[in-house]
């Protein structure tokens, strides 16, 4: 099942497919901060800033969680691309 980044039931993010994955778009964002406990001093742990929670969901309609994560990570995949017209030389102004 993918997953999104939400915020009380409002969807932020796009969809992704695994959970780990809108934790990795989300750090990159600046979304994540590390907490530490008195106790864990020496051992933060990540946290969503603002509350904002991953949940499952499903993709909207013609999205493909795959591509969001391939964009996400710079690696977009790339649609073939149209062969350009010759430019016309000289001619009639």
């Amino acid at each position: 099942m993918p997953y999104a980044l939400f915020s009380h039931d409002a969807k932020l993010s796009n969809t992704y497919p695994t959970e780990a994955d809108v934790w990795k778009v989300a750090s990159k964002s600046g979304l994540v901060v590390d907490v530490a406990t008195e106790e864990e001093k020496a051992n933060p742990h990540p946290v969503l800033d603002n509350h904002y929670e991953i949940r499952p969901c499903d993709p909207e309609p013609n999205e493909d969680p795959a591509r969001n994560m391939a964009e996400a990570e710079g690696d977009a995949w790339t649609e073939p691309k149209k062969p350009k017209k010759p430019e016309a030389k000289g001619g009639a102004a």
